[in-house]
């Protein structure tokens, strides 16, 4: 994966998403990445649900980035959510969720999936980033704050 622009598209970006809990979250999350990779949401929830039962994708600073391995997708997915307002997510500093930034990962993708993992932590734990995400008044708004991180990064 040379960069998140291969991960993420616009049309995988949403704002002002509405949760009222951490299910509902990774509901929207499953739904979003499952239109896009055409593949049943209910599959997508599965595995995310799984992998919140060994500890929670919450990372801290108001950021979850909830990921798995999902049979059928062929490609590293992304889907990035701004949440209307902040879900209880059992974070590690026990703080509101509301950025959410969801990694899927093809089931043989091994190495690939934690370094992906890696660069995604980095762009979220920024806090000049989240503070940008935060303040995102469209998609659009969203998607270009997350690349122009990137491309910076990548300079």
């Amino acid at each position: 994966m040379s960069d998140l622009g291969n991960l993420l598209t616009p049309k995988g970006v949403v704002v002002n998403a509405q949760a009222n809990c951490k299910r509902e979250a990774l509901s929207l999350l499953a739904e979003k990445s499952g239109e896009l990779a055409g593949i049943a949401s209910e599959k997508i929830l599965s595995v995310l649900q799984e992998r919140e039962k060994l500890g929670s994708t919450g990372v801290g600073g108001g950021i979850a980035i909830p990921h798995g391995k999902v049979k059928g997708i062929n490609d590293m997915l992304g889907v990035l959510a701004l949440l209307k307002k902040p879900v209880d997510f059992d974070a590690v500093d026990d703080e509101p969720v509301d950025l959410l930034f969801l990694l899927l990962a093809p089931e043989e993708a091994n190495a690939m999936h934690l370094k992906t993992l890696s660069r995604v932590a980095r762009l979220m734990r920024n806090d000049e980033v989240r503070a940008a995400m935060r303040g995102a008044s469209s998609s659009d708004a969203l998607y270009a704050i997350a690349m122009e991180r990137e491309r910076s990064r990548a300079a």
